[in-house]
């Protein structure tokens, strides 16, 4: 894998030939398109007030669980009219449900007070009910209350009280504001809540109804994109009465195929390699195996088209991280289980059966680095068998845990820094050297000592980093004396980096201590589990059960949320800062997006 090398491509040709070039290079899809009108002249890419409305009946129906049988081809399929109609059934739904929400919302009201019917309002003189739920450390509030009132329940917290009056009550009545209860008693808003049950359900199965045109409703979508991507591709061409030209970026293997059909259509081509003021799209080959680590690449900021190409570093330190900070076999054996249920679910494209795979690695991670520290959901494997023999890392050995996690750190941005290095064509390239020889100088003193031959190597590399650093901060050229001044500036900033670089080393250290909070949780909830069992009565021994299935559950879903998240961000930030500073454009081919049968 690596960046794909690009030719900028320029076509002239007669402009009847215009279109055919145009839809020519849209079936091939392998030019990234460059603009070569005017700025005010550009029509930018916009979607339709119809093709949103598409996007949003295509989500409404996309997200159904076991969509109805397909229908692969209806002639008197109007994509207008079903839009329209699965649209309004969404508003519908949405209309149903918050009617259920507000029915269930005010029987949760008045549940406290009974079923009761107002009576008429002439048996009242005239007067009204009004109801407040008082908390009964406010009961003394009733006392400076001038209208008749009446306390008709009370529970522990509350009091439930009534008052009499022809008005509404001020609203600093009571110091909480009144209950709204309804004029309609509890018996007919639980039937109005069942009929509002039964017409969700009602829509529901019409939706469930209209998933089987989901692919014809995708393919048409499809076909307004490819218009939309021609028009947009329109709208960058140069057009003048007798000639057009267009021009993009074109993969270096693909340069013959996209000469070879503009030598058929008659079209002058000129073919340029990238110039120094060139900023060319970055597009990444991706074999079918590495396709997850592209995602990865392109997540945070796609790396520029001079650098390297990050994604099996990554993937490989992607998944070391996310290991560390689970820290439990069972754990990991419970991902690869989650990634096998969903095997074929996942299997639908060459991108998600890469992410099915990166789900491997990360499950095969996890449960090798369990076995190492020899956590198995929290329990310890015994001593003298195969997996204690196997778990030669103790999580709670804290001097070691934290030593690891550093050294991982300076290894991580010293790859980085040399991949920079090798990357770079400029004086600055030195300065990766520079702060690696810093990193190694640091990591000798601080695990050699100050005495002996540690110190004095230590001290050396670091001498020798720092000056590096200082020199070869700058790629600013020298045309005058005060240059040199300038560099000088330059060399004093990029030593003042080094203050970041340790805080990057040291923030390495969340993987030991994210790990050793999952470990821990793993251990308290087995514990408290094992303190509720010893009880030996049922319920004791069901609520242990309780506390170490929910307790499991809820220590997985914190592992796994801190696992991507820091595990992607001592990639994004750390590594990325020191070895894919610049950010790149992503290559956009001007390509058809017609659904593939």
């Amino acid at each position: 894998m690596s960046i794909a090398p690009l030719k900028k491509l320029s076509l002239v040709g007669p402009v009847e030939a215009q279109d055919a070039a145009l839809t020519r290079l849209q079936d091939m899809g392998v030019m990234h398109i460059l603009p070569l009108v005017p700025v005010e002249a550009r029509v930018e890419k916009r979607v339709s007030r119809e093709a949103e409305e598409a996007y949003k009946a295509l989500r409404f129906l996309a997200v159904v669980p076991g969509p109805r049988r397909q229908v692969r081809s209806d002639p008197d399929f109007d994509v207008q009219a079903f839009v329209a109609d699965v649209l309004a059934l969404k508003d519908r739904l949405r209309a149903a449900r918050d009617r259920r929400d507000a029915l269930a919302n005010r029987l949760a009201h008045m549940q406290p007070w009974g079923d009761f019917e107002f009576p008429p309002l002439e048996s009242l003189a005239g007067l009204r009910l009004w109801f407040w739920q008082l908390p009964v450390k406010h009961r003394a509030a009733l006392q400076s209350v001038d209208l008749p009132w009446e306390i008709v329940g009370q529970d522990a917290r509350y009091l439930f009280v009534v008052v009499l009056s022809p008005d509404e009550p001020p609203s600093d009545l009571l110091p909480i504001p009144r209950v709204h209860l309804g004029a309609k008693p509890g018996r007919v808003l639980e039937a109005d809540l069942e009929t509002a049950e039964i017409e969700i359900e009602t829509l529901l199965g019409e939706r469930m109804a209209l998933t089987r045109y989901l692919t014809l409703l995708r393919g048409k979508l499809s076909e307004a994109e490819t218009l939309a991507e021609r028009a947009f591709a329109d709208s960058q061409t140069l057009r003048d009465p007798d000639l057009f030209a267009v021009q993009g970026w074109v993969p270096e293997a693909r340069v013959l195929e996209v000469e070879g059909t503009c030598a058929h259509l008659g079209l002058a081509v000129l073919i340029e390699a990238p110039g120094p003021e060139d900023t060319p799209p970055t597009l990444l080959e991706q074999p079918d195996e590495a396709g997850a680590g592209v995602d990865l690449a392109t997540f945070y900021q796609p790396p520029h088209y001079r650098a390297w190409d990050p994604t099996r570093m990554l993937m490989l330190s992607f998944a070391l991280f996310f290991a560390m900070i689970v820290a439990d076999a069972g754990y990991g054996i419970v991902v690869g289980l989650l990634v096998l249920a969903f095997w074929r679910r996942l299997g639908i494209s060459a991108h998600m059966r890469a992410w099915r795979r990166m789900g491997l690695y990360l499950a095969g991670a996890a449960v090798a680095f369990g076995v190492i520290v020899g956590s198995y959901f929290g329990f310890a494997p015994p001593e003298r068998g195969v997996l204690g023999g196997l778990a030669f890392l103790d999580l709670n050995d804290f001097d070691t845990m934290m030593t690891l996690s550093i050294l991982i750190g300076v290894l991580h941005i010293c790859f980085a820094n040399a991949m920079a290095f090798q990357a770079k064509t400029t004086r600055s390239r030195y300065a990766n050297l520079g702060w690696i020889a810093l990193l190694a100088g640091g990591v000798t003193l601080w695990i050699g000592g100050l005495e002996g031959s540690s110190r004095d190597i230590g001290a050396a590399l670091m001498g020798l980093g720092l000056l590096l650093v200082m020199a070869y901060a700058s790629d600013r050229p020298v045309r005058q004396p005060k240059d040199w001044l300038w560099r000088g500036f330059d060399g004093l900033k990029g030593a003042a980096g080094l203050m970041g670089m340790f805080g990057d080393v040291l923030s390495y250290m969340r993987l030991f201590a994210l790990g050793l909070a999952s470990a821990s949780l793993a251990i308290t909830f087995n514990d408290l589990a094992a303190d509720v069992t010893a009880s030996g009565s049922g319920l004791g021994v069901l609520g242990g059960l309780l506390i170490f299935v929910i307790g499991h559950v809820l220590n997985f879903a914190l592992a796994m949320m801190s696992g991507v998240v820091h595990g992607l961000r001592l990639n994004f930030i750390e590594f990325y800062k020191w070895g894919l500073p610049e950010e790149g454009i992503v290559f956009r081919a001007f390509a058809r997006k017609e659904v593939q049968e």
